[in-house]
């Protein structure tokens, strides 16, 4: 019973872990930095000459495009320390594009290494490597709780105003959209997990309601 229990509390967390990166910009910078998988993939698969290393990371009609830049690239790295850097570099490029193309974001150059990814992303890799995913439940957890807690406050406590006061009622009426938002999106995460890329919301979008 206990086992049954957990697995619905981490399957319900997982799939509101797509809402929360939504709403931080870490979540759409992840495979395009020079210390992520999809770097660390490319030098796995220059190094060791097998381009099948990193097609998982392509859809199967890039995959001609990813192996002739994989051929070329091991070609020119053979050449000197330089050009083996610069070969590194130019694959890493073309496959990182190629990888954010496929599932519809934009490529907007090769990130440097430690940056700040937030807290969600770390923890989800690190996942991974450990097989144990409870941090990453207590994380979200948290932060979901925090999230759904200061929303409604908010609304509750701009609640009551005068009918004459129209900027009392706008400004309840802000925190009033930003907390049902709030709520679709968790709601809308646990039936419609996250595929791919998420792409950053306009400003006029992000004020529609």
């Amino acid at each position: 019973m206990k086992s049954g229990h957990t697995s619905i509390k981490l399957s319900g967390v997982a799939a509101v872990s797509s809402a929360l990166l939504l709403a931080s910009g870490s979540a759409f910078a992840h495979c395009d930095g020079v210390d992520g998988p999809v770097a660390h993939a490319a030098h796995q698969a220059l190094d060791n000459g097998n381009v099948n290393q990193v097609l998982i990371w392509v859809q199967k009609n890039d995959e001609t495009q990813i192996k002739h830049a994989f051929e070329h690239a091991l070609k020119v790295r053979k050449l000197s320390p330089s050009a083996k850097e610069l070969a590194d570099h130019y694959f890493l490029e073309t496959l990182v594009r190629v990888h954010r193309a496929g599932e519809g974001a934009p490529y907007t150059g090769l990130k440097p290494a430690g940056r700040d990814l937030g807290p969600a992303i770390p923890a989800a890799d690190k996942a991974i490597q450990s097989g144990s995913v409870e941090p990453v439940a207590k994380l979200l957890t948290k932060a979901v709780e925090k999230g759904l807690h200061d929303q409604y406050h908010a609304v509750a406590a701009s609640k009551k105003f005068e009918v004459n006061d129209v900027d009392a009622g706008r400004k309840h009426v802000a925190a009033y959209v930003e907390y049902v938002h709030f709520v679709e999106r968790l709601y809308d995460a646990t039936a419609k997990p996250a595929q791919g890329h998420h792409v950053e919301k306009t400003a006029e979008a992000a004020h529609a309601h």
